[in-house]
């Protein structure tokens, strides 16, 4: 699965790199967790970097609570949850890395798992808009800046988001059952335009990726600091 990543580049690196720009503000994110408003290039607006939620709500679903971090490539088009958004709401997730988690005698060990030169890429998306019965609040743009408390934006919808995840490559396989999907940036405007996936939800190739221990710090979502991306001793 993916239940933490980072986005620990600098604003115009991203605007160069997916050829969209930000909204709202931004700040480098080292230990992004789900609940927060992060960084997502729509199928609607593919010019621009939103902040939506991380947790899928659906737009038929009774509250705003509950979302979900991750849909399963295998069953995206099928899953009461995530066909419609599957058909119609795709985005791109920007990050620089993902971390997973392995169980040593002394306890879970996190991993970052990066692409060999730590450039950006693109995980698989989708997103959803909830219409509330009575007005909400959801985070603003400017919420970008990091932390893990949600800041209040305006009334309005709630915007969210989940990553598709898929089989493991054999590096990512040693960590987790499960891992991102991680699109080939020929394969990012397809995924948006609606393409019948194939081979674009494919594991991520091994040969290109890395992984190295991190700190136990990343486990506490209030943390979000350059540290938590030093490698350590495992």
């Amino acid at each position: 699965m993916c239940g933490r990543y980072t986005l620990a580049l600098e604003r115009e690196t991203l605007e160069d790199r997916f050829d969209a720009e930000f909204a709202g503000s931004f700040e480098p994110r080292y230990n992004v967790t789900p609940g927060q408003d992060v960084p997502v290039i729509t199928n609607e607006e593919p010019e621009t970097i939103q902040g939506f939620e991380w947790g899928l709500v659906p737009s038929w679903a009774d509250d705003g609570s509950g979302g979900m971090i991750n849909a399963r490539a295998e069953t995206v088009d099928e899953k009461p949850s995530f066909r419609e958004a599957y058909e119609r709401r795709r985005c791109l997730v920007p990050a620089d890395g993902f971390y997973e988690w392995v169980e040593t005698d002394d306890g879970k060990q996190p991993y970052r798992v990066t692409l060999e030169d730590e450039r950006p890429f693109a995980m698989a998306g989708l997103w959803e808009r909830w219409e509330p019965d009575e007005p909400t609040t959801q985070a603003g743009l400017d919420a970008f800046g990091g932390g893990s408390e949600d800041a209040g934006g305006d009334d309005g919808p709630l915007e969210t988001f989940t990553v598709v995840t898929t089989e493991p490559n054999e590096l990512v396989g040693d960590l987790h059952h499960r891992m991102a999907v991680v699109l080939e940036p020929s394969a990012e405007r397809r995924w948006l335009e609606g393409e019948e996936t194939g081979e674009l939800l494919e594991p991520y190739p091994a040969d290109d990726m890395r992984a190295y221990p991190v700190s136990t710090a990343v486990n506490d979502p209030s943390v979000d600091e350059p540290s938590l991306l030093e490698p350590v001793e495992s």
